[in-house]
């Protein structure tokens, strides 16, 4: 017995290592898989740049032209070494003129803009105006208001107690109030 459960315990580390060599595979096989492909790349080119030739620098204005063979009559192969300074100068201009053209239309957009934004300000302005007044009208209006109340609160103080003092002369006279009997 003691021998099966060595041998299944075995069973199963042997088991639980390629899980372990799997899992580990699976998670860094690919960035190892690019890493590889690259420098292998990296290795092509630069070897393979070793036997090319390395970039010709001469002035095709200053070296005749090979000789064409019989035959070739191809026009635009003699063309091709030619600097045509007129051809430069209009792509120059061509180029310069389109630029021009999309500043044009940029700052005329912009002064559109611009000139839309002046109009809203404008209006917000004038609104803002109109409500500070209204504001102003119905604070004075207020204030009157109060005034008024103030005014005729004084005023009813006054008038009771001018009531008060006529009562009561009117009393110290005899006077008795029908109400009062009622109750």
């Amino acid at each position: 017995m003691a021998v099966n459960q060595r041998c299944g315990q075995r069973v199963v580390k042997a088991l639980l290592g390629v899980m372990a060599v799997c899992l580990a595979g699976y998670i860094l096989g690919p960035p190892l898989y690019w890493h590889l492909m690259e420098a292998i790349a990296a290795v092509t080119r630069s070897s393979s740049s070793y036997y090319s030739c390395p970039p010709c620098t001469c002035d095709c204005n200053s070296q005749p032209l090979l000789a064409i063979p019989q035959g070739l009559s191809n026009a635009s192969f003699t063309d091709c070494g030619k600097h045509d300074p007129e051809v430069g100068e209009d792509t120059e201009k061509n180029f310069a003129e389109l630029l021009s053209e999309e500043l044009k239309s940029r700052e005329a957009e912009a002064s559109e803009n611009q000139h839309k934004a002046d109009i809203a300000l404008l209006e917000a302005k004038k609104l803002t105006s109109q409500y500070m007044k209204e504001a102003d009208k119905c604070n004075s209006g207020m204030e009157t208001c109060e005034e008024a109340r103030e005014k005729a609160d004084a005023a009813l103080l006054a008038q009771k107690k001018l009531t008060a003092l006529w009562e009561s002369r009117a009393r110290q006279k005899g006077w008795k109030d029908k109400a009062v009997k009622s109750q």
